[in-house]
């Protein structure tokens, strides 16, 4: 997907705001995540990634790792995409024995 200027911007400041949580274990599959596909989503789909960074770290690494029920209206084509992608993040860690 090709982003304009504008979109560019927004996208640089999400990765770096996936990547600087402050919550080590969620950075470790969120930066991964941003840097690999938020340049190719959809702008709905950046949009619900935007949502999820607004989340308290605590509840959205829970979703993420499905030990608390994410709330409806997170469930989203983004939310699966990145459970999807933490067990290659994970997997690929070598600090965690993958």
């Amino acid at each position: 997907m090709q982003h304009n200027a504008a979109d560019s911007d927004r996208i640089k400041k999400l990765k770096f705001r996936a990547w600087r949580r402050g919550f080590r274990e969620a950075d470790l599959i969120l930066g991964p995540f941003a840097d690999q596909y938020l340049s190719t989503l959809s702008d709905a789909d950046v949009d619900a990634f935007e949502v999820l960074m607004d989340q308290p770290d605590q509840d959205l690494y829970a979703w993420i790792i499905e030990r608390e029920p994410t709330p409806a209206r997170f469930e989203t084509a983004v939310m699966q995409q990145i459970r999807d992608f933490r067990f290659g993040a994970r997997d690929s860690r070598s600090d965690i024995g993958g």
